[in-house]
């Protein structure tokens, strides 16, 4: 990695520290399963409540059709912010979440990968899919006008800044770095950090789906 980019590097962990601050408040207190069905299975607190995250958006997908939110999560999703042209941040988040999908799958637990873009200007459907192709079979990849894609970050507490200045072809994507776990009869139930390993990942998730059922 040259110098700009070790330095442009060291500046976006910083941003995600920001960003996380300003996304969520992560707490170690768990609500009681009478008030909260999936209270067992949280590690983390949303301020002003879980239902604060997520929402309906209509985005196009790798396949160069349009789709919403229903046509998504039509399963269990490990919902992801990214762009494929992050130099080590998307990469690695992705994969891990491509392993903890591997796991659940081992558990007999299917989930879906995905990632929405933050780059629309680059991530077109065709460079979308060479991306989720690389990191598992089953991973989809959504981008769509700028305006589609910053409605989905606003409606799931997404920061994300670009520093295309229309001079640079290699500009980075500020963005905070979390992992939404989305169920299609509850929404968003809870998120996952960068420091998630793919088995506490995989291990958290079985917990909000056996209590789903």
């Amino acid at each position: 990695m040259t110098r700009t980019y070790a330095l442009a590097s060291a500046a976006l962990i910083g941003v995600l520290i920001i960003g996380a601050a300003v996304a969520v408040s992560i707490g170690q207190n768990r609500q009681s399963a009478s008030s909260d069905p999936f209270g067992q299975c949280r590690a983390s607190v949303v301020a002003g409540g879980a239902g604060q995250i997520g929402g309906p958006f209509t985005l196009i997908s790798e396949t160069g059709e349009t789709v919403t939110d229903a046509d998504v999560i039509t399963e269990p999703t490990l919902l992801y912010f990214g762009y494929t042209f992050c130099p080590d941040v998307c990469p690695l988040d992705t994969v891990r979440n491509a392993e903890a999908v591997d796991i659940l799958e081992a558990d007999g637990y299917s989930v879906l990968p995905a990632m929405i873009s933050v780059d629309p200007m680059r991530d077109t459907p065709e460079v979308m899919a060479d991306f989720t192709d690389n990191i598992h079979p089953r991973m989809l990849g959504l981008t769509g006008t700028p305006d589609q894609t910053d409605a989905a970050a606003r409606a799931y507490r997404v920061f994300y800044r670009s520093n295309n200045d229309g001079t640079d072809p290699y500009y980075l994507v500020d963005h905070s770095a979390f992992t939404y776990l989305v169920l299609p009869d509850h929404g968003f139930v809870e998120f996952f950090n960068r420091e998630t390993t793919p088995q506490d990942m995989a291990t958290r998730t079985e917990c909000f789906l056996d209590a789903a059922r």
